[in-house]
């Protein structure tokens, strides 16, 4: 079994038992027609791994704290989309030049208070970087939360997360290409 096989079936048994916020079941993973129209509407593909979550796992609903965001289509009852969130933002960015949201990073999970886990799809290793609109400035409203997409699932599966209660008063390091992937611009 590879490592990323092995994680996979690790997220999943911790899924099927752990439902953030009262769900009472997971849902349904999508298929690959949602994930081909997600990737269109993006216009930039998913990294596999979340990819995997997504078409494997589950339609969101699994994660840490609240959760994944349903990658497409939300129900009436959940605030909104992965997709449909990064679609606004990067809308909403062309109103206020001040706080631009950067291209290729799709938001994934909300934490409350108007921050979210968001996967730098646009970077080979898929870094989950923790926007927190509360600064004073969007220079410091971007952290790097884990340095990839598997260690942020890892840090959930072993509960060594900066948002688990033992854990308090970990610094997250800012995320530095903030400005430059703000402006639309690509990371080697």
């Amino acid at each position: 079994m590879t490592a990323n096989e092995q994680l996979l079936s690790q997220v999943r048994a911790k899924a099927r038992n752990d439902h953030p916020w009262g769900r009472t079941s997971l849902p349904a993973p999508v298929d690959r027609e949602t994930l081909s129209r997600a990737e269109a509407t993006l216009g930039f593909p998913l990294p596999q791994l979340l990819a995997d979550l997504y078409a494997r796992i589950g339609d969101g609903g699994f994660g840490p704290e609240y959760g994944l965001l349903p990658l497409l289509d939300s129900s009436p009852s959940e605030e909104s989309s992965a997709v449909a969130e990064y679609v606004g933002r990067r809308g909403w960015s062309r109103d206020d030049p001040d706080w631009l949201w950067p291209e290729g990073v799709l938001p994934i999970s909300h934490w409350g208070c108007g921050m979210y886990a968001c996967v730098d799809c646009r970077t080979p290793r898929s870094p989950v970087l923790l926007y927190e609109p509360n600064a004073d400035d969007p220079e410091h409203a971007w952290y790097v939360d884990a340095p990839g997409l598997e260690d942020w699932l890892r840090a959930w599966l072993d509960g060594t997360g900066w948002y688990e209660e033992t854990n308090e008063g970990m610094d997250l390091t800012p995320w530095d290409a903030f400005r430059t992937r703000a402006q639309g611009t690509s990371t080697p």
